[in-house]
């Protein structure tokens, strides 16, 4: 276990973070089980953050591949022992970074998973089945709805408060990693979607008041601790409507439903600046992969129904 000053080194480093960058709570969470993992491999070893040199981080890297780790974690790992170390030399706690000039694993390089329009329809179509009351269906075929309707990353659709979507917008806003802020246009078939869902809750929230109880502030309200539904919840559900329509649950997660938003409105003439603003990319890099995504798709078109492309 890490000790009470190791603790002290990665609470402070996070609040740092924080207060510096505005990073998503997801990221910080992350960094976080990955500080603790590598002091909990250096204690083992009658090491810690103040004594350990380049060669320790090396074989921590090598010992987390033998795990089976992948490279994007591994890559992860190193940034957030890179980052802690370059804090700990600010603050004086260290004299050295020993993980300045290693070189991460990288990440391999995949096309995101989508959806054709047809699987869409047919899965949203299934959102309205799937519930045992009518405020339930409600409830899924909205989620599903707003998810491929704005390209919402899972974690803003479930926070995202209900005061947002009031007096049927147009653009609602998002706040998006590290708090950032941006407007995101809502289809006719979202509005509707959202239309029904709030006439059922203002239904449920009219109950509520008569017996004491104060409504949620949230458009999704959850039973646990956050007050809203959970990611986790959002990730299960989708995968059990995905069971209803006929689709394999394996190729159904909120961030493929955030992928086939970008993928089709660029297979539909969108403006890639544009659909990095849309998704709340802060680097067009990040956006461009989708570009890949209907290269790949236009040359299955050309390969399968090209004449000069068939064989015999």
């Amino acid at each position: 276990m890490p000790d009470a000053e190791t603790v002290r080194w990665i609470s402070t480093f996070l609040e740092a973070r924080r207060a510096e960058a505005g990073a998503a709570r997801n990221t910080e969470l992350a960094y976080g089980r990955d500080l603790l993992d590598f002091a909990g491999w250096l204690a083992a070893r009658q090491s810690d953050f103040a004594t350990l040199d380049r060669k320790s981080v090396e074989d921590y890297l090598v010992a987390c591949d033998a795990l089976g780790l992948s490279k994007a974690t591994r890559a992860r790992r190193l940034s957030s022992i890179r980052q802690l170390m370059r804090f700990a030399v600010e603050e004086g706690w260290r004299a050295d970074n020993p993980a300045l000039r290693l070189v991460g694993p990288g990440k391999t390089k995949s096309l995101p998973k989508t959806l054709g329009r047809e699987d869409l329809l047919r899965l949203i179509e299934a959102a309205g089945k799937k519930g045992r009351s009518a405020g339930e269906r409600s409830r899924n075929a909205t989620v599903i709805e707003l998810l491929y309707a704005t390209g919402l990353r899972v974690s803003e659709l479930v926070s995202l408060p209900i005061a947002a979507v009031r007096g049927n917008p147009r653009m609602i806003l998002v706040r998006g990693k590290g708090g950032k802020e941006r407007m995101v246009p809502l289809s006719a078939p979202a509005r509707d979607a959202l239309a029904g869902w709030l006439a059922c809750r203002d239904a449920d929230d009219t109950a509520a008041r008569t017996l004491g109880q104060v409504p949620s502030r949230y458009l999704f309200p959850g039973d646990g601790r956050a007050g809203h539904l959970t990611r986790q919840h959002v990730h299960l559900l989708l995968k059990d409507i995905a069971v209803l329509a006929g689709l394999s649950p394996a190729l159904v997660t909120p961030h493929v439903l955030r992928h086939a938003f970008a993928t089709h409105l660029l297979a539909g003439g969108a403006d890639l600046r544009v659909i990095q603003t849309l998704l709340g990319h802060a680097d067009i890099a990040t956006t461009e992969i989708y570009t890949h995504v209907l290269d790949e798709h236009l040359k299955t078109l050309v390969l399968t129904h090209h004449p000069l492309a068939r064989k015999g």
